[in-house]
Formats: structure tokens, sequence, C-alpha cells
């Protein structure tokens, strides 16, 4: 047999197998994009958390296409007792070179069940501080508050502290005041209590605190602790911090600066 004939033999039957074996790449990777997003569809309408379905998304997506991979290299014929025993040879090396995804898939599955927080909710986590949008299989996507897209691994969330605040409904804001020690500490803390009582943000339950936490070099300080609607955080402190200077600027109660009193001795 001469080499037009082997050539001839083995694209007659070899062509066939890579066809098939592309039509199984080309159209399951199609279905496996398709079931994905139905599933999605699927948990949504039954009310299931944004980030399990999110999660359960990505991870079902991949499994199919390493599905729809085996049966690609199944159909040109490669043995998948063969093909097992490669990947059981590999495996080692695989999880080695992959280890750092092995932990953020893994990270993925404890903060979906332990759920220390949820997308839409607001958190720090690595000295990062933004708001959680999705929680994929390998990685938790945020946008901070200059609009960043944040990319996190979960296997840093799930092994380091993260601060919620979205979880509890109100916050408890402390600001601090230092005014002049001739400042009358009854008006001083009457003008604060006034500021605060007139502010629709701030909550009377629990009752807001105004007193002197420090007799300062050049000042006395004053503390003013309340709480407000967690929404309502930042509003509430920029708005109390200047209304508070507005009320001690009306009653002529000054906040003073650094100053140190200097005395020159002549020898």
């Amino acid at each position: 047999m001469d080499t037009m004939d082997i050539l001839t033999s083995l694209v007659s039957e070899y062509a066939p197998r890579v066809v098939l074996a592309f039509v199984i790449l080309a159209g399951g990777f199609i279905a496996a994009g398709v079931i994905a997003r139905v599933t999605t569809r699927l948990l949504e309408k039954r009310n299931v958390d944004i980030g399990v379905r999110t999660f359960t998304s990505s991870l079902l997506r991949f499994v199919l296409k390493l599905v729809v991979v085996l049966s690609a290299a199944s159909t040109l014929g490669i043995a998948m007792t063969s093909f097992v025993a490669i990947i059981g040879a590999a495996g080692l090396a695989i999880a080695l070179a992959f280890q750092g995804s092995l932990s953020n898939f893994a990270g993925g599955l404890l903060l979906l069940i332990f759920k220390p927080f949820a997308v839409g909710n607001f958190i720090e986590a690595n000295g990062i501080m933004g708001t959680v949008r999705e929680i994929q299989m390998l990685y938790t996507v945020m946008d901070t508050f200059d609009n960043k897209r944040v990319i996190v691994p979960n296997g840093n969330l799930a092994n380091s502290a993260v601060t919620n605040f979205s979880v509890n409904a109100t916050r408890r804001i402390d600001l601090s005041f230092g005014v002049s020690y001739e400042a009358s500490i009854d008006e001083v803390k009457e003008t604060i209590s006034g500021v605060l009582s007139g502010s629709e943000l701030v909550l009377t339950e629990p009752a807001p605190l105004v007193g002197v936490t420090e007799h300062g070099d050049s000042a006395v300080v004053f503390l003013c602790r309340f709480w407000v609607q967690a929404p309502n955080f930042m509003t509430a402190t920029l708005g109390i911090n200047e209304a508070v200077k507005k009320a001690f600027d009306a009653k002529g109660i000054s906040i003073p600066f650094p100053q140190r009193d200097v005395h020159l001795y002549q020898r």
C-alpha cells in the first residue's frame, strides 16, 4: 500500500470522527450555556438567593463543558479508561498548579453555606470596601464607593475577617467636638442635643448621648453618640457635623485650634 492509499484510509477513518467531535464540542458548549441560563431562571423563580444562583450557574457551566470535552475525546477514539488514567496521573500536578483555584472554589462553598454576606450587602474585607455584586464559582465581584470593579478571590474572603455594614438595620455614629474652655458645658450639651432632636435621621431609641470625654490641651472634647438607619449613615454623619458647627456659630461657641504659650526668659 503506497502513501496515498494510507492517507486516504486515515482520512476516511478519522475525518468523520473529527467532524463529529467538533460538532459535539460546538453544540455541547452552546447547550451548556443554555442549560446554565435556564437553571438560573428557575432558581430565580423560586426566589433562591442571587449569590447561590450565580455560583450554581458558573459551576454547572463548568461541569457540563467538562462532560462535553470528555465526550468529544471519546468520539475521537480515546479510550475513557486511558483518559481517566492520564487524568489520575496528572491529578497531583493539576492540584498543585490549581491549588489557589481549589481554595477559591472551597471558599465559595463556605460563603454560600454560612452566608457572612449576600449580594447587595456593603462589606469590608482584605482592606477593600464595597457593594457585593456577584458571588461566582471562584471569585466575588464588588463595586467600591468610587465605582471601581474589584474581583476578590473567594478563598481570601472565606479566611479573613469580613465586616458587613448592611446586615443590621441600624448603625451607631460617634462624633467628637472640641470647644473652648470658656464655653459653658451645659450650653454646649444643650446645643448639640438640640441639633440631634431636630434631625429626622436621628433615632430616639436608643436615646442619643452627649457628654464630656476629654480635657484636651486646648479644648474640652464632647462626645456625641446617636443611632440612625443603616442607609442614612453617611448622610447623617455629614449633616450633623455641619448642623453642629452652624449651631455653635449662632451661639458664639468657639472651636479652638491647637495653640501654645511660649515664654521667653532673658538671662
